[in-house]
């Protein structure tokens, strides 16, 4: 899923911050980088050429990788060494998802692609998405936790709403929120591809 673009220059790490506390940032960074690809402890391990056991004690913080190490897990989710051991607070204060970051790709098929935009490092309380259905796509999801709504915005196309036994239907520019912890669904009801931006709260 990578594509080839030029190498992006490595921002300055932030020396000052403790190792134990960039050791700490790493083993979380690793977490949600796997859960947003849905990797196993093994995928990443073919992926990266590092042991699964290495990995493991990486992610439980019990492990302090050598650089050449971290730099493999770096390659295997298609970032510079500078951007994977980035953590909150350090560096700039402004957080960036690039439109070719694959590590922030949530599904990708030929009906549906979902793109996470909210940072990976984030409590999941909130979630922001970009859901790209194509004609005959449908996105259909079981009950989340009971409280959790979802907000969609209608960028592109015509899409089908249902939640539990209610429907509607949006085109451009059209916004509806609905429980989704009840069964419910995201379908595109029109002959061309659907963009529509997705905001998940749970509570």
């Amino acid at each position: 899923m990578k594509t080839n673009s030029p190498p992006k220059p490595a921002k300055p790490l932030a020396l000052a911050k403790p190792a134990e506390s960039i050791h700490r940032d790493l083993g979380s960074r690793l977490k949600h980088l796997r859960a947003a690809r849905g990797w196993s402890l093994e995928a990443l391990a073919t992926a990266s050429g590092v042991s699964r056991s290495m990995l493991s004690q990486i992610e439980r913080e019990q492990a302090n990788p050598t650089l050449a190490v971290t730099l493999r897990i770096a390659r295997a989710f298609g970032l510079s060494l500078g951007e994977l051991l980035e953590a909150p607070g350090a560096g700039s204060a402004i957080t960036v998802i690039r439109a070719d970051d694959h590590a922030f790709h949530y599904r990708s098929d030929k009906d549906c692609r979902i793109r996470t935009l909210s940072p990976l490092n984030l409590e999941k309380d909130v979630e922001f998405y970009e859901v790209r259905l194509q004609p005959g796509g449908a996105l259909r999801s079981s009950p989340h936790f009971e409280g959790t709504r979802e907000f969609l915005t209608v960028q592109k196309g015509r899409v089908r709403i249902e939640s539990a036994t209610d429907a509607e239907e949006l085109s451009p520019g059209a916004s509806a929120s609905y429980r989704a912890d009840v069964a419910h669904a995201i379908i595109n009801a029109g002959k061309g591809e659907a963009v529509v931006f997705l905001i998940v709260i749970y509570r």
